[in-house]
């Protein structure tokens, strides 16, 4: 298959300086509110990037679970391969891939736990099949036959058959603290439109960047 062919040409309003919020947060919020709209899949998914003592990237998608004016919160296993690199460099990146709508925000910051309260509380709203699986998975680790994963949850549901799930002690939330977040926009003949909010002493600054 030849794909140097594939392309498809961005038609959208063009994206002027005027046109931004202030503060990267409330512009973050407008997007995502019309990515929710727009029906596309799972607009809370976003890739994450961290990188190991050696300077070796690692990517997956996770799931944006909180937002506010403090960050950008997912929830995993503390000793999940992420964990642990995050313990190592706490530096990040996020990407929201708004391939339907023609957009993308990209983030960089610092990861940084939220407290056990937070994550008690998100826990506590998941249903309770995702509770129980939070127990069982042992992320990132080998596992030999998912039979045995099976087998494990079976155990689970006995030992907490009545009352609630409770928190693990490994598992909860990262907040991401950014100090940049990039809005990118398709336009057509890919000269695209790119805001770049920056963290400075006073406050966000803004700039447009070249496509």
């Amino acid at each position: 298959m030849d794909i140097k062919g594939l392309r498809k040409e961005y038609i959208n309003s063009v994206l002027t300086r005027e046109m931004m919020a202030p503060d990267p947060f409330d512009q973050f919020t407008a997007w995502f509110n019309e990515a929710c709209a727009a029906g596309l899949v799972e607009p809370n998914a976003m890739t994450l990037t961290t990188v190991d003592g050696e300077g070796q990237p690692s990517l997956r998608t996770v799931l944006l679970k909180i937002f506010d004016h403090d960050g950008f919160v997912f929830f995993t296993n503390y000793h999940s391969r992420k964990a642990r690199q995050i313990r190592q460099n706490n530096r990040v990146a996020l990407l929201f891939p708004w391939i339907g709508m023609a957009r993308q925000v990209i983030i960089t910051g610092r990861a940084e736990k939220i407290s056990m309260a937070e994550s008690a509380r998100y826990f506590a709203s998941r249903p309770r099949s995702s509770q129980l699986g939070a127990w069982i998975s042992r992320q990132s680790s080998v596992l030999s036959s998912r039979q045995l994963l099976m087998m494990e949850l079976e155990c689970m549901k006995a030992r907490f058959l009545k009352g609630e799930v409770p928190l693990p002690d490994f598992w909860g939330g990262y907040r991401v603290c950014p100090d940049s977040i990039e809005f990118w926009q398709g336009q057509t003949s890919r000269l695209h439109d790119r805001f770049l909010y920056r963290c400075a002493d006073t406050g966000w600054t803004i700039e447009r960047l070249a496509p």
